[in-house]
């Protein structure tokens, strides 16, 4: 059982990180992506403001780039 959850840990931090990989290395620009962003985030509920997902996009860069060197 405890296995399965790791199991199913990893694979749903493998999908944020490849999300927000896509979505950083898709061709927009900056400002454009972090509306999408947010425009994801409050059709989810998840109400955050524009420093909330500057944070996100800073956050999900760092991990991608520890990802990649590594």
């Amino acid at each position: 059982m405890n296995n399965t959850l790791g199991l199913i840990s990893a694979f749903l931090g493998g999908a944020i990180v490849g999300a927000g990989a896509a979505l950083l290395f898709a061709p927009e620009k900056g400002s454009e992506l972090r509306t999408r962003i947010a425009d994801i985030l409050r059709k989810k509920g998840i109400i955050c403001s524009d420093s909330d997902v500057d944070a996100l996009v800073d956050k999900l860069t760092k991990d991608l780039q520890a990802e990649v060197c590594d």
